[in-house]
């Protein structure tokens, strides 16, 4: 029943996930670390909140390992750090694309961990979903990796690694409650103020961005880990790692609905190859998940 629930969990993050574009354009010119700051800010009030339900003191957060802390602050700051230095170093298509490895990077580094398999419908419905992202991020835009970019290419390879390694070691740590999530959530906001007051000019943002970034918070950077966390620990990390790849298809269909962007061709086939790799990737459980759909 957990691992359906933590399956079920991770999904609903993807969609989530989903909608970072959306918020991130109606956050307009808040800069990426103040914008950070402030969603990561919702993101540790919504985990206050989770202590509070659970009956558990601010001071609960003091019990968690060290080590766990390394790791949830490198993922959750470390990735989003790097991210930002990748796009302000390189085109954001090249870079994007990269980032994008990490779904794939979680598949193939889920192959190390105990009792865990990969099978041959794993790799080749990552693969397609991969070649959906391409399809996704290159729109119709030209895609040239030049070497003077060389530095935020690494960036963006660093990005999907720490994301891929923060949640792949995330599957081990189960004896680590969801609710450590919040100290990660602290740390990071105080992380990302540090750097906006390195690397950025504040801004004071409008009724409009600020509600964008209040709700980056409680969806996308803020509320997503939480349920992230939960569903590494007690989901099949194989599935989750590919079915990662349909945030950025969502991603780019609200952002078609609300008429931001237009439906191209690249769109239509990169919807084919990341639903087609999406379903050949979960084949074992695709029954469970038909009937979990039309259960619910």
């Amino acid at each position: 029943m957990q691992h359906t629930k933590g399956n079920i969990l991770g999904l609903l993050t993807i969609f989530l996930w989903s909608t970072l574009a959306l918020f991130t354009v109606y956050s307009g010119n808040i800069p990426p670390f103040e914008l950070l700051s402030i969603s990561f800010f919702i993101a540790s009030l919504i985990g206050v909140l989770m202590l509070k339900k659970q009956k558990r003191s601010f001071a609960s957060l003091k019990t968690i390992p060290l080590k766990a802390y390394i790791i949830g602050v490198s993922g959750l700051f470390g990735y989003h750090f790097f991210y930002f230095l990748a796009i302000k170093n390189a085109p954001a298509v090249e870079a994007n694309l990269l980032n994008y490895l990490w779904p794939l990077l979680i598949v193939l580094f889920s192959a190390l961990l105990p009792n865990e398999k990969l099978k041959w419908f794993h790799i080749l419905g990552t693969i397609l979903a991969l070649i959906g992202a391409f399809l996704l991020v290159l729109k119709d835009g030209s895609l040239e990796f030049d070497t003077k970019y060389t530095l935020g290419y690494a960036f963006a390879l660093a990005a999907a690694l720490i994301w891929s390694s923060y949640s792949v070691i995330s599957k081990t740590l189960t004896h680590v409650p969801t609710f450590a999530v919040t100290g990660f959530c602290i740390i990071t906001a105080i992380l990302s103020f540090i750097a906006h007051l390195i690397f950025e000019q504040s801004i004071t943002p409008s009724i409009t961005e600020l509600l964008a970034a209040v709700m980056l918070g409680l969806g996308p950077v803020g509320g997503a880990f939480y349920l992230w966390d939960f569903a590494l620990k007690n989901g099949d990390i194989k599935i989750l790692g590919s079915l990662a790849y349909l945030a950025p298809l969502l991603s780019t269909l609200i952002l078609v609905l609300v008429g931001v962007s237009k439906m191209t061709t690249s769109i239509a086939l990169a919807c084919l190859f990341i639903v087609l790799g999406s379903i050949i990737s979960s084949k074992q459980y695709l029954k469970t998940i038909i009937n979990l759909l039309f259960k619910s």
